[in-house]
């Protein structure tokens, strides 16, 4: 008996999970637009980002420590930004050069990284 509660509590989890996908896609396809991930271009920055950015990022990137690029040297992101958001993401996520993996934020997400990246590039 208990693995026939426990099949019937999977099916009705999945049942449930999948109704919601499809409200979401559902919900889109009415409004025209279609579900688009954050590029670098769309990020915002929000104060919790600018928190984190604050903590892990200023401070190499404010002064330019070991190379890093500084905040709003456009002519410098916009090389950087040639190489492509993946490579520019991969970058931060595996460390490069000096900067070390995920730049210290370990509490960031990668929809963070996108955010501080817009932010310091100056694309927001």
């Amino acid at each position: 008996m208990k693995t026939y509660s426990s099949n019937l509590f999977v099916i009705v989890l999945a049942a449930a999970l999948l109704s919601g996908c499809s409200n979401l896609a559902s919900q889109n396809a009415g409004s025209g637009e279609q579900f688009r991930p954050p590029t670098l271009s769309t990020a915002t920055a929000d104060e919790e980002v600018m928190s984190k950015w604050s903590r892990s990022c200023a401070l190499c990137h404010i002064t330019g420590e070991a190379g890093a690029p500084v905040v709003g040297d456009t002519a410098e992101w916009q090389r950087r930004l040639q190489q492509g958001e993946e490579a520019i993401l991969n970058h931060v996520v595996e460390g490069f050069n000096s900067m070390p993996p995920l730049g210290y934020c370990m509490a960031c997400e990668i929809s963070d990284f996108r955010a501080m990246i817009a932010y310091m590039a100056g694309l927001n």
